[in-house]
């Protein structure tokens, strides 16, 4: 009996220095650093000189904390807002970071030189949410100015008092709201920017257009498509009067259509009466 207690003895031992020379020729695996990443704001494509970024020319890639290059910019709503409109200094290759040596941004000294077209000017006009196509127009855009006037001339057809015509097609726009000076406009939720102002590169000619339009009435903008690479048609069309939308305002109203009634002249001497018939 004591033989068998000494050997359970003496086997327990063994078990228990086997157990701790494994675990001391096998330590526990050093516990997994979780790598920290952050979002950062790259080129969505390849981007040439002189481009207006746009919201679809960006994106957003994940980088290790500690190896986000200088001046990149982390993507927030702010970088973004401010990255809108600038224009790329020199081509940003896909998927590259934009650092602040690729952008000028609105605002910054020498961008209208930097942006406008050598003989060309820039010139601003007012929108609201509506005419200024519910806030879908970015820098880089190519739109048509629309003027729609009011005449009070009494003595005009009523179908005729309200006329809208094309006043500029085709025209670059190079800075929306008050980017052109502060270089980033405000939250979409700020009733402020219900008013818009957007700036447009004009010839001086078209220019002293804008500032004739701008005040015989209210200007809208029209959203060109992308450059086709067909020329765009500079011809002079009709103008579009009321009549010629509203059915209620055609024939038969405004003091243009009694005109049309029939009528009869008498000459007697020098004297010449109109009749008119029902």
């Amino acid at each position: 009996m004591l033989k068998a207690l000494l050997f359970l003895l003496m086997a327990a031992g063994l078990l228990g220095f086997t157990v701790v020379a494994w675990v001391s020729l096998h330590p526990p695996p050093p516990p997994v650093m979780q790598v920290q990443k952050v979002q950062v704001l790259a080129a969505a494509n390849v981007l040439r000189a002189g481009t207006l970024l746009k919201p679809d020319d960006l994106e957003v890639r994940d980088v290790v904390e500690g190896e986000v290059p200088t001046g990149a910019r982390r993507d927030t709503p702010q970088a973004r807002s401010e990255l809108f409109g600038a224009m790329v200094r020199q081509t940003i290759l896909a998927h590259q970071f934009i650092l602040p040596a690729d952008v000028m941004r609105p605002g910054d000294h020498g961008f209208l030189a930097a942006v406008l077209t050598p003989g060309m000017r820039a010139t601003s006009v007012g929108v609201d949410a509506v005419s200024g196509t519910a806030g879908l127009i970015w820098p880089g855009d190519h739109v048509d100015l629309i003027l729609t006037q009011q005449i009070e001339d009494p003595g005009v057809a009523l179908g005729r008092r309200i006329a809208a015509e094309t006043v500029l097609k085709d025209v670059r726009v190079i800075a929306i709201d008050q980017q052109l000076v502060q270089g980033g406009s405000a939250s979409g939720n700020d009733t402020s920017q219900q008013s818009r102002t957007v700036t447009l590169e004009v010839s001086p000619e078209d220019a002293e257009k804008v500032a004739v339009a701008s005040r015989l009435g209210k200007l809208a903008l029209a959203v060109r498509p992308v450059d086709s690479g067909a020329p765009v048609d500079q011809s002079n069309h009709d103008v579009t009067y009321a009549q010629d939308v509203s059915n209620a305002l055609g024939k038969g109203h405004g003091p243009e259509d009694t005109k049309a009634t029939p009528s009869m002249h008498v000459f007697s001497g020098s004297t010449d009466k109109e009749y008119k018939f029902p």
